[in-house]
């Protein structure tokens, strides 16, 4: 029998896991969790972390009980992670600094676990998608627009974490300078104008109405000058970011991954005109900007893949 690995995928709000043999998924399950309430609402570090630990067994439990066999585990974490997976920071979860979560999910499992950033796991996922089709691919730009803004970059077939598991924070990119205040301590990033929550405050400071990122896309859709112009921000402010990207990676293939590029057709094409107008001139017909893979699953996979890579080296 094939090695199992179990891929999980955390964002703000809700969790995501799911078992792969190879890259084919056997079984997942999926919950809603915002973590970022109830992490806030725990008060303190200890009660945070013992949270999320508790959040992440009772998924791996309940699939063990399809999947007896789970060989390993891959954890899509949304902050900056280390190399001996330390997760240093997540600047949308509060409570979890310096929280050894690798080592603590192993301990508590059994299981060998490998922790990685999430939009770096995501971007392993597309990275294998590509790679189905262009097998010479070596690199490739992963943007998450979800909760957050998260980016990853695949160098080398692998994915490039920096030092200090900061690489590809594009979502903490000062876009606006002196803009709307971030959860990570500045003013005016990325994720504030391109994320979810960016879209609805952008939707709210012209109509000053909140609605649901859904609702602001079908009204897009409709053509509502409001919810037209909260996804020109965001595609505004994400090509810019990912133009001066380019300029200091020299990559030619970006995927548009999370919740919001379900609303692709609202923001592609002008994302794409701003992408190119802010490129060098001699670089703007060689990058190759699209929507991620449809089928939901480049979180998990990418996280299970690697486990695999790692754990079976």
């Amino acid at each position: 029998m094939s090695s199992l690995y179990l891929g999980v995928d955390v964002g703000g709000t809700n969790l995501r896991f799911g078992v792969f043999d190879a890259a084919q998924c056997i079984a997942s399950y999926r919950t809603a969790m915002n973590l970022r309430e109830r992490c806030a609402q725990a008060g303190e570090a200890a009660a945070a972390q013992q949270l999320v630990l508790e959040a992440l067994a009772g998924g791996y439990h309940r699939l063990r009980q399809q999947c007896p066999q789970i060989d390993g585990i891959g954890v899509a974490f949304p902050g900056f992670v280390t190399a001996d997976g330390v997760l240093r920071q997540s600047p949308n979860i509060p409570h979890l600094e310096d929280f050894a979560l690798e080592s603590a999910l192993t301990e508590a499992l059994q299981v060998p676990v490998v922790l990685e950033n999430d939009a770096n796991a995501a971007a392993f996922g597309e990275f294998w998608s590509l790679r189905q089709e262009r097998p010479d691919a070596t690199s490739l730009i992963y943007v998450g627009l979800g909760t957050g803004v998260g980016g990853g970059w695949i160098q080398g077939g692998r994915p490039w974490r920096g030092e200090d598991g900061a690489a590809m924070e594009i979502g903490h990119l000062t876009v606006v300078p002196g803009g709307r205040r971030c959860g990570c301590g500045n003013q005016g990033c990325l994720e504030q104008y391109a994320s979810a929550q960016g879209l609805i405050s952008s939707y709210l400071e012209t109509t000053g109405m909140n609605a649901d990122p859904k609702i602001i896309a079908q009204l897009a859709q409709d053509e509502n000058p409001a919810a037209l112009r909260a996804f020109q921000t965001l595609a505004e402010h994400l090509g810019q970011a990912l133009a001066h990207v380019i300029k200091v990676l020299d990559c030619r293939q970006i995927r548009v991954g999370g919740g919001l590029s379900a609303a692709w057709d609202c923001f592609g094409e002008e994302l794409r005109t701003q992408l190119r107008s802010n490129m060098i001139p001699a670089l703007q017909d060689t990058v190759e900007i699209a929507a991620g893979n449809g089928d939901d699953e480049a979180g998990v996979r990418g996280a299970a893949l690697l486990a695999r890579e790692v754990l079976s080296a």
